[in-house]
């Protein structure tokens, strides 16, 4: 019997030399990675102070634009407006690759974290299977049976003391590995996070270099068509505002005469349909909010009365709820193009830089529906004495006022 003993504390030492050498070769590997995520942690303070850099010169930028808005109109004014707003877009790009390397960083500190837990892990397993194993030999040999093993009653006590230790030790490895599987989790939902940022991110940044080119567009056609002349400047606005105080006039009458020649069946159809609005475009980039106070006419029409959406020149225009066609703008000329249709609810919506109309006035149309196409580039059928690129002028009217779309699309 004191032979079995013997094998058994044998066993015990062979299991406490293998805990101590795997816990000696984590060590090692547990540095490197270490290592490792103190690098990245510097490289992410890194881009982080960069970042702030950037925000701070478009502030300034921001700054300038402001102070030009508030400058009396002319080519020159304008045009600098427009210098500004292609260094800020530099900037905002620049901005944006940062933030993109950044959360790459951040994933893969995520990623060496997750893999060196997952390290753990396992050690920490077999760590508890050897504790498991031990207990389980030392709980075969009965009280008696340790009695007699030992040589003294000081011998036997010992090993009862050990025995105590092992199981104090096998309920703290059982926590910590509760402990680093909840951190596991935690890493992998982290993990997936950032990885949705980084999408959105790069969405961003595809959006931020068509806005550059959007810019430069803008800058080279009102070079085309002012020939650099400030009369001519001059006359183009005065242009583009009688443009939009004619079409705003013919929108009130045509809402006006439509809804009160309506027969009471075309009103019961109507606030019967579907009022709710969806996009009328399948992308939704905004360019130009509602009452956007960087809008570049606001001195000369004033308050944006829309919300204006970029999208691709002829791409499909669907209408965005229920409702009767009441005004049909276009004839195929580069004159403004534009629909409008009205809806239950007091409702109505216009759709301008129309480059293709698909309804006719009183036709009956329903949500989603192909309606026309967008247009907006300048020089081309439906953009009007004056755009800034292709685009669709979305417009929503309550009681026969302009309101803020974005209260009304999902």
């Amino acid at each position: 019997m004191k032979k079995n003993y013997k094998i058994a504390l044998s066993l015990l030492v062979v299991i406490m030399v293998s805990f101590f050498s795997l816990k000696s070769l984590g060590a090692v590997s547990d540095y490197q990675l270490d290592r490792e995520i103190e690098s990245l942690n510097l490289k992410i303070q890194l881009q982080k102070k960069q970042i702030e850099n950037l925000q701070q010169k478009q502030k300034e930028y921001q700054q300038q634009i402001a102070a030009k808005r508030s400058e009396k109109i002319s080519l020159n004014n304008q045009l600098g407006i427009i210098e500004n707003r292609l260094a800020k877009t530099e900037i905002d790009i620049e901005e944006t690759q940062l933030e993109i390397e950044k959360i790459n960083l951040e994933i893969r500190k995520t990623e060496i974290d997750s893999e060196n837990l997952d390290k753990k892990i396992k050690k920490q397993k077999e760590q508890i299977a050897s504790l498991l194993r031990l207990i389980y030999k030392q709980e075969q040999v009965t009280t008696l049976e340790a009695l007699l093993l030992n040589d003294s009653l000081s011998d036997f006590l010992n090993q009862i003391k050990y025995l105590q230790n092992t199981n104090e030790k096998l309920a703290l490895s059982v926590n910590e590995l509760k402990d680093q599987k909840e951190k596991l989790e935690e890493n992998k939902i982290s993990l997936e996070n950032k990885n949705q940022e980084a999408i959105k991110l790069k969405q961003k940044l595809e959006e931020k270099m068509d806005s550059l080119q959007y810019e430069q567009n803008q800058k080279e056609n009102i070079l085309v068509i002012t020939k650099e002349s400030e009369q001519e400047y001059q006359a183009l606005l005065a242009k583009v505002k009688a443009e939009q105080d004619k079409a705003q006039a013919e929108i009130n009458s045509a809402e006006n005469l439509i809804r009160q020649k309506m027969s009471a069946k075309d009103k019961d159809r109507l606030e019967a349909g579907d009022s709710t609005l969806t996009w009328p475009i399948t992308k939704n980039y905004i360019t130009s909010t509602f009452h956007d106070p960087d809008y570049p006419y606001r001195k000369i029409i004033g308050e944006h009365p829309a919300i204006d959406i970029r999208s691709a020149q002829g791409s499909t225009l669907y209408a965005a709820a229920d409702g009767y066609v009441a005004k049909v703008s276009f004839d195929g000329s580069r004159n403004y193009g534009y629909i409008m249709i009205i809806h239950g609810d007091n409702l109505a919506t216009v759709y301008g830089h129309v480059s293709a109309v698909n309804v006719k006035v009183d036709q009956y149309v329903v949500k989603g529906q192909i309606i026309g196409k967008t247009g907006g580039t300048p020089g081309t059928p439906g953009s009007g004495s004056f755009s800034s690129g292709p685009h669709l002028h979305f417009e929503v009217r309550k009681n026969g006022i302009p309101v803020n779309p974005l209260n009304y699309l999902p």
